[in-house]
């Protein structure tokens, strides 16, 4: 009985074997390629109602002497006490009519209305853009500024995410010979539900990476610990399919409108690139600045990009 059973197993253990190590071996690339996608991260910001002053309310004060003084003559309201013959008590009635209205009006607008920028409400409008950039991989000297601001950057003020916007946006604007992809996109939002569109954006992006691997975030610091596999002679393995290209994402929640033009060429990445880095410290609110590849040694292949990046346009 088990003779019988063995030889009717026996055919298919072969294709099961070589089923099985086709899969294992598979799985280990897939694990492997996913390792390799380490990130880096420089963020910070709060989406609070911005504070407003109320204007300090006008008094009228009525020309004309009226009023008790010692030594001068006259009653206190003057204008309360109608003046038989002139009309007084109607003229005071209608200044006093004017004065209500206009602080009224006045209030009102303080209340309700917007400048451009979008300062003057309780829930102003707040833009969410998300600018990105593929490099070529020979970029390495902008990796390692984006790893020197990210370990000196002061992320927990407003001020301190306007510098670390400025200095990525101008080491990307002083090497346009890597520019290879760019990609932009901008929504407007009240100030309620522009954080979650700030925070659905910055997740998608972190989401790529396996691991981030250098981090300041209101300024918390933390950094992977350095990991470099050995081949078996000993040496530095290095990757059998070398990185060709790095990705860097910016995305940033400003106060009032904040218009990025759709990347077409070069001119056109300029032109966002400048415009996403221009926004002044009183109108930002959130930055988040995400790159990768960031550890030493990884892969970010032309099928990563196609993959991670549909909407990137080369450039």
């Amino acid at each position: 009985m088990h003779k019988r059973l063995f030889a009717w197993i026996k055919p298919l253990l072969k294709p099961l074997l070589v089923s099985f190590l086709v899969i294992t071996l598979v799985l280990s690339q897939a694990d492997s390629a996913l390792a390799a996608r380490s990130g880096g991260r420089i963020g910070g910001g709060s989406f609070r109602v911005p504070t407003r002053t109320a204007p300090a309310p006008r008094t009228y004060a009525p020309p004309g002497g009226g009023g008790y003084y010692p030594g001068g003559g006259g009653f206190g309201f003057p204008f309360i006490v109608p003046i038989f013959g002139f009309g007084g008590g109607g003229l005071f009635t209608l200044l006093l009519f004017m004065a209500l209205a206009s602080f009224i009006v006045r209030s009102f607008r303080a209340a309700s209305s917007t400048d451009e920028y979008g300062y003057e409400t309780a829930s102003p409008k707040v833009s969410v853009a998300r600018l990105q950039v593929g490099l070529l991989a020979q970029a390495r000297e902008l990796q390692a500024d984006f790893n020197r601001i990210a370990q000196k950057a002061d992320t927990g003020s407003s001020e301190g995410l306007t510098q670390v916007l400025q200095e990525t946006t101008l080491s990307l604007l002083r090497h346009p010979e890597y520019w290879v992809y760019g990609g932009s996109e901008t929504q407007q939002a009240r100030l309620e539900s522009a954080e979650a569109q700030f925070n659905r954006l910055a997740l998608a992006e972190r989401s790529k990476f396996s691991e981030e691997t250098l981090s300041n975030v209101d300024n918390m610091l933390q950094q992977a610990q350095e990991r470099k596999a050995l081949a078996a002679s000993g040496e530095l393995a290095l990757p059998e399919n070398p990185s060709e290209y790095i990705v860097v994402t910016l995305i940033v929640a400003a106060q009032g409108k904040l218009e990025l033009p759709e990347v077409k060429d070069s001119q056109d990445l300029r032109k966002a690139i400048s415009q996403i880095g221009a926004v002044s410290s009183d109108r930002l609110l959130a930055v988040e600045v995400l790159w990768t590849p960031q550890a030493e040694g990884d892969t970010l292949s032309a099928e990563d990009v196609l993959v991670g990046y549909p909407d990137l346009r080369l450039v």
